[in-house]
């Protein structure tokens, strides 16, 4: 038996290490490139490549806008709007309003300043965010209108009053107000409909609080808190005072309760707000025309009936009134109002109300099955 060689046997030993410590060295220079590699490449896929990373933008551009835009109205109209924060006998709220001339007078909606009461607070901030505190100069549940004043505040910017009879449906509108308190808030719409009789309020019973108004429609959102506040056309004026909203669950709320917009809102127009507004400066109070009949708001068919009495047991038809010189009576049904259909008692309330004392009507009723047309100078009613 041959022994092996010591010499050779070491020098085999010698060449697998060596080729043992090649490949381990390959393997860990593969290992550290790859972590490197894997590290760089991270670093390039999150930041685009080498180099920082610059996002494309618009340049700066000037802040003018179109008058006619919604922009445009808004930057006109907000320095003429305020916030009202209103609070007395256990209750408070907020509400919209605009100046209506540089002596301080705003108009806004009664039952925004109704919580106020006889002693109660009223605070007006401007869009600036100074403040000042305000006074009931006259205010009207039926019209649901009220005019505030402030005092000491100089440089207002009265807000130009447009003319609501110019108003076509689907001419465009904006809103401004303060809903929830969010003041300075910006809606625009369009007109939905014109002379939409709608009647709010009525929380005390007594019907004393009902207001009627024969309202301009718009979509542009209205919420709580948006009461009082301008609906403007494209001119930048007031065409109306934003004051109620069609809740989902039911019927014209105004706008100071919880229910949000449903793009139903209606505006006061203005044409009966400065009207009104007038009255209000110049007397404390505003006059309500009135025909001098008793409604009977229990009749469920087409028009409106006159009732048999009166309220306080009296004749319906008040002696000497407008519409007993004109020749109507007790069981009267009222079917329109110059040439338009009137259905209801509270609708021939709205009809009226959107006149002045003294102007004249043309009323259509039946009697005993038989239509006749009667003519009669509207006659006046303090409000209150």
């Amino acid at each position: 038996m041959q022994q092996a060689d010591p010499v050779a046997e070491d020098e085999k030993l010698r060449r697998r290490r060596a080729r043992r410590t090649v490949v381990g060295a390959a393997l860990l220079l593969a290992l550290v490139s790859g972590g490197i590699g894997g590290t760089v490449g991270v670093y390039l896929e999150r930041n685009g490549g080498v180099g920082s990373v610059e996002l494309p933008q618009a340049d700066k551009e000037a802040a003018g806008r179109d008058p006619d835009s919604v922009a445009g109205i808004a930057a006109q109209a907000l320095p003429s709007v305020v916030t009202l924060h209103v609070s007395g006998a256990g209750e408070a709220g907020t509400g919209t309003g605009f100046v209506l001339d540089e002596r301080g007078h705003i108009l806004t909606n009664n039952h925004v300043v109704e919580p106020a009461g006889d002693d109660g607070e009223i605070t007006v901030t401007f869009n600036s965010g100074d403040t000042a505190e305000a006074t009931v100069v006259g205010r009207d549940s039926g019209y649901d209108l009220a005019v505030v004043k402030v005092k000491g505040v100089s440089g207002l910017s009265p807000l130009p009053l447009g003319n609501s009879d110019n108003v076509r449906v689907g001419d465009p509108v904006v809103a401004i107000g303060a809903p929830f308190d969010l003041a300075g808030t910006v809606t625009s719409g369009i007109i939905s409909a014109k002379e939409r009789p709608i009647t709010a309020g009525g929380e005390k019973g007594d019907g004393s609080d009902v207001s009627y108004v024969d309202a301009l429609q718009t979509d542009a959102p209205i919420n709580p808190g948006n009461s009082g506040g301008p609906l403007l056309d494209a001119e930048a004026r007031v065409i109306g005072i934003n004051s109620a909203i069609r809740s989902a669950g039911g019927g014209a709320d105004l706008d100071g309760g919880q229910a949000g917009s449903i793009g139903l809102g209606f505006a006061i127009p203005i044409n009966q707000g400065k009207r009104v507004a007038e009255e209000l400066i110049n007397t404390g109070r505003a006059a309500h025309p009135v025909i001098g009949i008793t409604l009977d708001m229990d009749y469920s068919d087409d028009g409106a009936r006159v009732a048999d009495k009166g309220g306080d047991g009296g004749p319906a038809v008040v002696t000497g009134g407008p519409g007993a010189r004109a020749g109507i009576r007790s069981g009267d049904v009222i079917t329109e109002v110059d040439g338009r259909r009137v259905h209801s008692g509270e609708e021939l309330i709205v009809k009226i109300r959107a006149h002045r004392p003294g102007d004249r009507l043309e009323l259509t009723l039946e009697r005993d099955g038989t239509e006749r047309k009667v003519s009669l100078v509207l006659g006046s009613s303090d409000g209150g």
